[in-house]
């Protein structure tokens, strides 16, 4: 039987957290295992339950989803951030996918695309809402603060962001290469800091932007 997802809901609503929690439980795959209430709960429950994904709200008192995101993906790399909120600006949009959110969904969202999501970044693969990655794509589309060609980048380096792009975690890309998860980690760091990029997420996007890899290679989400 396979491990279910373990998920902590972090929102300030309780009626919200409470709502999500009922959803998921006609979920086989998934467990809902803590709640937070804010930014600084989220961070110590995230620590203490080890959590596959943190489903993070934004606007919550004290610290922010955004600074709970950062020091989550910061201090937990296989705990995977998915924000749900109501906010589509860019102030919120790029702060949080820069703190290390994998995926950005908003709360009008349908219950299957909350499932979806949950799925995909479970996986390692980015999921964006729609309107977001228009956003996420308009961005990286416009001229970057400094060059950022695909040119710059090794031929290794190139088979790496395309795996990435791909939803391939670390471990899985060494497997793929035959070759040891910290070189896929040193990789990784030298790509996004000759593109300027600021996460796994942007690397994706970029990939798919260069025609290094294309949606085609991105596997579907399973059904069910």
């Amino acid at each position: 039987m396979t491990t279910p997802i373990r998920i902590l809901i972090a929102d300030d609503h309780a009626i919200v957290r409470k709502g999500i929690r009922a959803l998921l439980a006609a979920k086989r795959d998934m467990q809902v295992v803590g709640e937070a209430k804010d930014g600084s709960e989220a961070v110590a429950q995230a620590k203490t339950l080890r959590p596959d994904v943190v489903l993070m709200d934004l606007m919550m008192p004290g610290k922010d989803g955004i600074q709970a995101t950062r020091e989550i993906c910061a201090e937990l790399p296989g705990t995977r951030v998915l924000v749900l909120t109501s906010f589509t600006a860019d102030e919120q949009v790029f702060p949080a996918i820069k703190a290390g959110a994998l995926g950005y969904l908003l709360k009008d969202s349908g219950p299957q695309e909350l499932v979806q999501a949950i799925r995909q970044v479970t996986r390692g693969e980015p999921s964006l809402d729609p309107s977001i990655a228009r956003k996420v794509l308009a961005e990286l589309s416009g001229p970057p603060p400094q060059p950022a060609a695909p040119t710059l980048l090794t031929e290794r380096e190139v088979e790496i962001l395309r795996l990435v792009a791909q939803g391939l975690a670390n471990k899985e890309i060494a497997g793929k290469l035959t070759i040891t998860e910290e070189t896929v980690h040193t990789h990784v760091g030298k790509i996004l800091a000759k593109l300027h990029l600021a996460s796994r997420t942007q690397a994706a996007l970029y990939a798919l932007k260069e025609g290094i890899a294309s949606l085609d290679d991105i596997p579907e989400d399973e059904t069910g």
